[in-house]
């Protein structure tokens, strides 16, 4: 998820009165200092203005309703005037009013409720799915050993598809190579094959055609910062559909 997705959905959270105490807190003390949210803040506060409960309540006038009945006699025909005194009859049923209101008013926060769940669960899924995948094998015998994953907020993942041997005193080492000038970069050490999160965040971000590998190293890790053992697998990455 963005950062800019992120504020408009805790925005849209605030008005509709949906964070925990603190989260809260922390959303009021940014509304004096991030232009940015506080626009956010009232872009949702107008469209969800239909349904704010915190407006301050209006006493009608006493002689509002027999003012309505009154025009409404003189404007509408015979037959289609309302009952005299149906319209003071309504207003004065706190029940049927409440009833409307509170319809109206579930429906539509059930309604917003269902467009911000459903933006944070598209948001969710995206964040689950890669945008690059690289398929490391082995050139000898083609068998695929490892996949490698990188998603959109620039987390990458190894996931190993084999149980490969480490012997004694020796140890996995992942690489990443976007650029042969820079050449290859350490991303990982593992003592045996299992999934692991790799380290690229003071790398550039992932992108198509960037080569990941498997070494066996020395314990600790290449003594040189470079490949020195076999290569045990190998591949580049590609855009997901």
């Amino acid at each position: 998820m963005t950062p800019d997705r992120d504020d408009r959905l805790l925005a849209a959270e605030f008005v509709l009165g949906l964070l925990d105490a603190e989260t809260r807190a922390a959303a009021e003390r940014r509304l004096a200092s991030d232009a940015a949210f506080a626009r956010d803040v009232a872009a949702w506060q107008k469209h969800f203005a239909a349904f704010d409960d915190t407006a301050d309540a209006v006493v009608p006038a006493d002689d509002l309703w027999r003012r309505i009945e009154a025009g409404m006699a003189a404007a509408a025909p015979a037959a289609l005037v309302t009952p005299p005194g149906l319209l003071r009859r309504l207003w004065n049923s706190l029940g049927a009013l409440r009833i409307a209101a509170l319809s109206g008013t579930a429906a539509a926060v059930a309604f917003a409720l269902v467009a911000v769940v459903s933006l944070r669960h598209a948001d969710e899924v995206a964040a689950r799915k890669p945008v690059y995948v690289a398929i490391l094998v082995d050139d000898a015998t083609r068998q695929a050993g490892a996949i490698v994953n990188a998603f959109a907020d620039g987390r990458v993942e190894m996931i190993p598809l084999v149980d490969m041997t480490v012997p004694a005193g020796r140890t996995l080492q992942v690489w990443t190579l976007w650029n042969r000038e820079v050449g290859p970069r350490s991303v990982g050490l593992l003592d045996r094959a299992r999934a692991t999160p790799l380290d690229l965040q003071r790398l550039p971000t992932t992108a198509a055609d960037q080569l990941f590998e498997i070494t066996l190293e020395p314990a600790g890790g290449s003594p040189t910062g470079r490949p020195t053992g076999p290569i045990l697998y190998k591949g580049t990455t590609a855009r997901t559909l």
